[in-house]
């Protein structure tokens, strides 16, 4: 059975973020939806409330502190590490890639250009998690 799921979407590029808030809108699917606008405040929004996300969803090239040193921090916390955390990034790069993979991401996911492209795989990615068995930070 379905469940409401509790999102942090880490994201610098606020045209981004608003494509993803009008999807899931579009999409009628019942989530709630934590913006930050990148690592830092991904990690200070993590460490400072109880009520922890679900899922991540995170961009690779932010300002500040980028994905990949995002995903560092956050699977090298005790608690943190259990979060599934899914790239959602432009890069197509073999590097940056293996080295999520390599750190520990759930999922990494090319952003495609096309809306219709878009809005099929974030359906598919907030229907996965909402049947998939969570565990409890």
């Amino acid at each position: 059975m379905s469940k409401k799921l509790s999102i942090l979407l880490v994201e610098d590029d606020s045209i981004e973020a608003m494509k993803f808030n009008r999807t899931i809108a579009k999409l009628d699917v019942d989530c709630s939806i934590t913006e930050v606008k990148n690592g830092e405040e991904g990690i200070k929004f993590l460490k400072e409330n109880k009520n922890l996300p679900d899922i991540i969803l995170l961009d690779l090239n932010m300002p500040k502190m980028n994905g990949i040193e995002f995903l560092t921090i956050l699977k090298n916390d005790e608690v943190l590490k259990y979060i599934p955390t899914i790239i959602l990034t432009t890069s197509c790069h073999q590097k940056d890639l293996l080295d999520c993979y390599k750190i520990g991401v759930a999922g990494y996911m090319i952003k495609p250009l096309k809306y219709n492209e878009y809005a099929a795989k974030m359906a598919r990615i907030i229907s996965y998690w909402s049947e998939s068995e969570l565990v409890a930070v």
